[in-house]
């Protein structure tokens, strides 16, 4: 519908009210009748085995996926608040795990240096494909080489980065290729994981956690290139998912270790809310950077991002 936003007035309006419909049938009526019926505090339901990749995923209600993006959207967020009189609420969020994965697991020598100079990937990226200096990457550049670094992580096409960008096929093959070359590790690494994956049927994570993988064998194309994705996927994402879930456990661990009051009240993929005691905030920050940081040995940083607030929105 937004490609005839311009048509007519009305098709703005009612945009509109479809978005502003959806964020009260899918959240605000949710939450209402929850609160109504079991009191003010919102319990969702989380499963261990649902996903494919071994994330854990969040139902009745789902409280992974509260908007963050849209200014609308995001004010839901303001409702999330802590339970303690004057608390606060902490988040700790991975920055880049799998990319950070992807130059760790392929131990592609280019990728390990920029993240332990501190360089911004994207921008050294573009750097790569385009063959320019880094004060000549345009903002443009850096968006595009940003696609291509989180496309090559799912098997992007060159049709699919095409799209993505708004560029030609060709300029999108380009740009793959030339990340390719200059990242050959990468690519090593991901013909290995199809290759082992057609003779095992499996792949597996940093951690050994198995995903079996029948459709690549298949004689159906679009099912056999969906298993090739896979193959080349799930060794990051999953290890992405078992590097949270054990930091949970270390970071719930050492809440009870220390009796401290803060309690660990929510997963949203590579992150962690915590319900935070009224002095405990310090304690909270340092027990994060241990739970979470420190007991993993990998050729590149896993840093986190933390922040604090009175509610949600203020963690972001």
């Amino acid at each position: 519908m937004n490609d005839i936003k311009e048509a007519h007035p009305i098709v703005e309006k009612i945009i509109a009210y479809r978005k502003f419909q959806k964020l009260k049938s899918t959240y605000v009526d949710v939450y209402l009748r929850i609160c109504q019926e079991k009191g003010d505090i919102i319990h969702t339901n989380f499963h261990q085995a649902l996903t494919n990749t071994g994330r854990i995923s969040s139902s009745d209600p789902n409280l992974q996926n509260i908007p963050t993006n849209d200014e609308e959207g995001k004010v839901l967020r303001k409702i999330f608040i802590s339970k303690f009189e004057g608390g606060k609420l902490i988040s700790a969020d991975y920055n880049q795990i799998e990319l950070r994965l992807l130059a760790d697991m392929s131990g592609e020598e280019k990728l390990i240096e920029i993240y332990l100079s501190g360089e911004d990937v994207h921008t050294m990226t573009a750097c790569q494909i385009f063959g320019v200096k880094k004060e000549q990457v345009t903002p443009q550049m850096r968006r595009e080489a940003k696609a291509v670094n989180f496309g090559v992580i799912y098997g992007i096409s060159d049709y699919g980065l095409s799209q993505s960008i708004r560029v030609t096929r060709k300029s999108a093959k380009e740009y793959i290729d030339a990340y390719f070359t200059k990242y050959p590790k990468v690519k090593e690494f991901s013909d290995n994981n199809i290759n082992f994956a057609r003779q095992h049927g499996f792949i597996t994570t940093k951690y050994g956690r198995i995903r079996h993988i029948p459709e690549i064998t298949s004689s159906n194309y679009n099912l056999r290139t969906f298993g090739e994705r896979v193959a080349m996927n799930m060794p990051l994402q999953g290890t992405a998912s078992d590097i949270i879930k054990m930091s949970m456990l270390n970071v719930s661990r050492a809440l009870k270790e220390q009796k401290l009051n803060s309690r660990l009240i929510l997963q949203i993929h590579d992150e962690l809310v915590l319900d935070v005691f009224p002095g405990e905030e310090e304690k909270i920050v340092n027990l994060l950077h241990e739970g979470m940081e420190n007991w993993l040995n990998l050729k590149v940083k896993l840093p986190i991002s933390i922040n604090m607030g009175k509610n949600l929105l203020e963690c972001k």
